[in-house]
């Protein structure tokens, strides 16, 4: 069982499904008298909103940082997986990075930098980001580095 786990949040996906959608409708409703064929084209824009919140929604469905006893591990993939396991005690930095829109929302990107690797590990749209990354920190300082 982990210690702590982390997923993406879909708030901002769910946010742009509804969007698309209310566009699609106020489309549709401007669009109930025309005679022309021209308003579908306009339905490729809410349309082109809904696939990129999927691939959104699926990438973030197959995202998850998890620390569990000593170890830091890091799984994405949906078909393919990648995961990375790294000993809590090489954690030198964790970053909390918010955008306007993440911030009112609550969410964040939480990234985390260790020793001894060449890049940073990036958890995007996560709840609460900061009490997450005092969380991690808080593991981080109570880690053994002789427990792997």
């Amino acid at each position: 069982m982990p210690d702590l786990r982390i997923r993406p949040s879909a708030t901002l996906v769910i946010a742009t499904y509804v969007t698309a959608l209310v566009f699609a409708g106020g489309i549709a409703w401007l669009g109930k008298d025309a005679h022309s064929k021209v308003w579908m084209i306009a339905f490729l824009v809410p349309g082109s909103m809904i696939l990129s919140a999927a691939s959104r929604h699926l990438r973030s469905r197959f995202t998850i940082l998890e620390v569990v006893g000593g170890r830091l591990k890091y799984e994405t993939g949906m078909f393919g997986k990648t995961t990375r396991s790294i000993p809590l005690h090489k954690v030198q930095d964790v970053t909390v990075r918010q955008t306007f829109w993440q911030r009112l929302m609550g969410l964040g990107d939480l990234s985390i930098e260790t020793a001894g690797e060449t890049s940073r590990l990036t958890i995007q749209e996560i709840r609460a980001p900061r009490s997450v990354a005092e969380k991690l920190l808080d593991k981080v300082a109570h880690s053994d580095p002789t427990e792997q």
